[in-house]
């Protein structure tokens, strides 16, 4: 059980950098967008 624990752990570790690196990409890009359509409406009226 010991074995397959550490084994677990490590995919787990593994694979949550990938995400987290994903999820900020996201979370910036969508703040960008949204910072951007309102600048963008702003400068239309």
């Amino acid at each position: 059980m010991g074995t397959l624990e550490y084994v677990m752990w490590h995919i787990l570790g593994y694979a949550a950098i990938p995400a987290i690196i994903l999820a900020g990409f996201l979370a910036v890009a969508a703040v960008c967008i949204g910072i951007l359509s309102v600048s963008k409406d702003k400068q239309i009226d």
